[in-house]
């Protein structure tokens, strides 16, 4: 039985990375499509800027339509769409379709994520639920920072179509796997829509919402500029901040691994200090540490990242247990609503400041987002020990 449960979680992360990998590889390979299609950098960033946008809308309705339908045949649905426009995608002569056929699988990307985390945690029991959510978060992980540079290097060394092939192989080779080995999962209570969205009424799920947009944004509104932060104000050399970025990325994956632990035995404790040991990071990079101390706080910098992950979908989901798709959808947004805000409001303090400046958006998001834990546990309203 429980490799019957190991199998059902593997191909579960097979699934996700397949999916986040459809959404992020693309990052690796903007220049290409720029060239292929004969349109400027900028809109061919819409490939990006319009899936993400799709994964925003749809992060609280779609999970909650497809939450009363076998699991198995949701995910075969999602994986199938996938599938297919990935295959159109290599193919497609003109740059709308592509555009297309890029946005529409974007809306059933919060279906198949957040039915993961809800399938995971269910097969595993409340006990065990962090550790089989940080395997799926490893998917996560892997699809966004291992993605990218092997799209890139397929469409470097062989072509661009070799790149967008690897994108349909690897849905497809999820979808198989789920068509042979992922038993029936027929919803047993089904939830009316009304039931579910009464959980928008908890004050303590938008405390969560709101802890989690500014934890988001303080990881990402720094990680979106770190290229230019290492180039410009580091002074590191092109290669090696590929080098780091990729670092960043396989710590993220440890990161994930380490969180699953950490949110089984200390859970409260994990959420409440994290942001605090986030911001000690930032004020180490603006203190202009030397090159072996850079990269140090890369590596920490990329665990503590992989770990935040996993507190965003478990800091929303013990706060509405009894809705888990809607909730886990509500993370998704969250999380896409902080990396929207988090840029942002960082991309103002390089504008005001200079780019060193990037990094008191992180510190300050990190502030906001403890405020509202520590306001949250002083109260006793988040604490699923309490419950």
């Amino acid at each position: 039985m429980t490799s019957n449960k190991n199998l059902l979680i593997f191909i579960l992360m097979v699934g996700v990375f397949g999916i986040l990998n459809t959404e992020m590889g693309f990052i690796g390979i903007l220049p290409y499509i720029s060239e292929r299609y004969d349109v400027t950098i900028v809109h061919a960033g819409l490939l990006i800027s319009l899936f993400a946008l799709g994964v925003a809308i749809a992060g609280p309705t779609m999970p909650l339509i497809f939450s009363r339908f076998n699991r198995k045949h949701v995910m075969i649905l999602v994986l199938g769409l996938f599938t297919v426009c990935n295959v159109i995608s290599i193919f497609a002569k003109d740059f709308d379709l592509l555009l297309a056929v890029r946005v529409l699988p974007a809306f059933f990307h919060p279906v198949y994520c957040s039915m993961a985390f809800t399938v995971a945690a269910m097969v595993v029991g409340v006990k065990e639920a962090p550790k089989a959510v940080a395997k799926i978060n490893v998917g996560v992980a892997a699809g966004m920072v291992v993605g990218v540079p092997i799209s890139n290097f397929l469409a470097e060394r062989i072509s661009l179509t070799a790149s967008m092939t690897f994108f349909a192989l690897v849905t497809f080779v999820a979808l198989l796997a789920t068509i042979l080995y992922v038993p029936s999962m027929p919803v047993k209570k089904v939830m009316s829509y009304g039931s579910q969205l009464k959980i928008l009424h908890k004050k303590v799920l938008w405390a969560s919402i709101v802890a989690v947009i500014f934890l988001d944004g303080s990881i990402f509104g720094v990680f979106n500029y770190a290229a230019e932060y290492l180039a410009k104000v580091s002074m590191v050399a092109p290669t090696s901040v590929s080098a780091m970025l990729f670092v960043f990325g396989v710590c993220n994956i440890f990161g994930s691994m380490l969180a699953g632990n950490l949110l089984t035995i200390q859970p409260m404790a994990t959420v409440k200090f994290f942001p605090f040991v986030l911001a000690a990071v930032y004020v180490a990079f603006f203190n202009e540490p030397n090159f072996y101390l850079l990269t140090a706080l890369i590596i920490l910098w990329g665990i503590l990242a992989g770990i935040a992950a996993n507190i965003y979908q478990f800091w929303i989901f013990r706060a509405a247990p009894e809705a888990p798709d809607f909730a886990n959808g509500i993370f998704l947004t969250s999380a896409n609503l902080g990396c929207m805000a988090g840029t942002a409001f960082s991309g103002l303090f390089i504008d005001g400041f200079g780019t060193p400046y990037v990094i008191f958006g992180g510190i300050i998001f990190a502030i906001c987002s403890a405020v509202v834990v520590w306001t949250q546990s002083a109260r006793r309203e988040l604490n699923p020990l309490a419950r």
